[in-house]
């Protein structure tokens, strides 16, 4: 096929489309024409697909037909609505078609730490190879509890928040690597296990969880979703199915939006949890409960308004239009 000839042929009826995809007010008659037209082009667009799929005109053709789309449909959402499509559906399906990822991550996590912790506190010369008795007394007995109260509150959450989204952001960077994941998640949970080692070994392993817990316990699954993320993002070159390899990572790359932008909340709250209720006077049961209910609240989330969101058809990707899709005539 030759695309100029083609185009020169059929350019007129793209523009009297693009002229009453933007008209106010259409006649019957009008909008018989428009509808006609769209059919119309969305044949010429199947045809230019099966010849150059990622050409100019390509894309050229499927902009003018969303814009007709929408125009004939009428389907404008408005921002409350798509506030509340991105919570109730596509960030939950987004969650739960991580979920199982995401308690791979987290026990290979904590395998990692525990075997460091053990380790740590099991041999009295790795003890004396991370510095001297007074040191890990120091530290043990002092700067472990007063990292959380050494800074003002609201300045401290905001330190952690933006500490997490950093490590998150890699995961979800450099996911597609394969490397960079596992290496995040080790080092994270070997500094974890050791820090753990360490106050075992000086008989303080309760004020490690009392301190630990209640901000950790949502704060180390957001970096586990993140780190789940981005293995998801590996994989779907690696084993792409029956889609391209540029077809698939575009999906799980959209997919991976949806679940960057919920992490910014999930971390902002549990950055609340430890710069406001981790060090505070409450009693440790209650500090230990907030951070249970706070990643509770979030499962909750996950598989009950997630499954039924992914049952519904929804993937955390954008609709099948929006991605790029177009409507098929006979």
């Amino acid at each position: 096929m030759d695309i100029d000839a083609f185009t020169a042929v059929h350019r007129d009826d793209w523009t009297r489309l693009d002229t009453l995809s933007v008209k106010r007010r259409l006649t019957g008659e009008e909008a018989d024409e428009l509808l006609e037209l769209y059919q119309r082009t969305s044949t010429h667009l199947s045809m230019i697909r099966s010849i150059a799929p990622e050409g100019q005109l390509s894309a050229a053709l499927s902009t003018r037909l969303s814009r007709a789309r929408t125009r004939f449909t009428g389907a404008k959402s408005s921002f409350a609505e798509d506030i509340a499509g991105f919570f109730v559906r596509s960030l939950p399906a987004a969650f739960y078609r991580l979920r199982r990822l995401t308690l791979i991550v987290g026990a290979a996590f904590i395998l990692v730490a525990w075997l460091y912790g053990a380790w740590v506190a099991g041999n009295p010369e790795v003890i004396k190879a991370l510095g001297s008795d007074a040191e890990l007394r120091r530290y043990v007995e002092e700067d472990f509890v007063n990292y959380y109260t050494e800074n003002p509150n609201a300045s401290f959450a905001g330190m952690v928040w933006t500490n997490n989204a950093w490590i998150a952001a890699q995961c979800v960077a450099f996911g597609v690597t394969g490397l960079w994941v596992p290496y995040i998640v080790y080092m994270n949970a070997q500094g974890v296990g050791i820090a753990g080692g360490m106050m075992a070994a000086y008989d303080r392993l309760d004020t490690f969880f009392l301190y630990i817990l209640p901000h950790g316990l949502m704060e180390l699954t957001a970096i586990f979703i993140a780190a789940a993320a981005g293995l998801r993002i590996f994989w779907s070159w690696v084993s792409p199915g029956p889609r391209t390899r540029l077809a698939s990572m575009a999906a799980e790359g959209r997919s991976l939006i949806t679940v960057a932008l919920g992490l910014v909340l999930v971390l902002f709250l549990s950055g609340l949890v430890e710069g406001f209720v981790t060090p505070s006077e409450l009693p440790h049961w209650l500090r230990i409960g907030i951070g249970a209910l706070l990643l509770a609240a979030y499962w909750v989330y996950t598989l009950v308004l997630g499954k039924r969101a992914y049952d519904a058809g929804a993937r955390g990707d954008l609709d099948r239009f929006d991605a790029g899709a177009e409507a098929r005539t006979a």
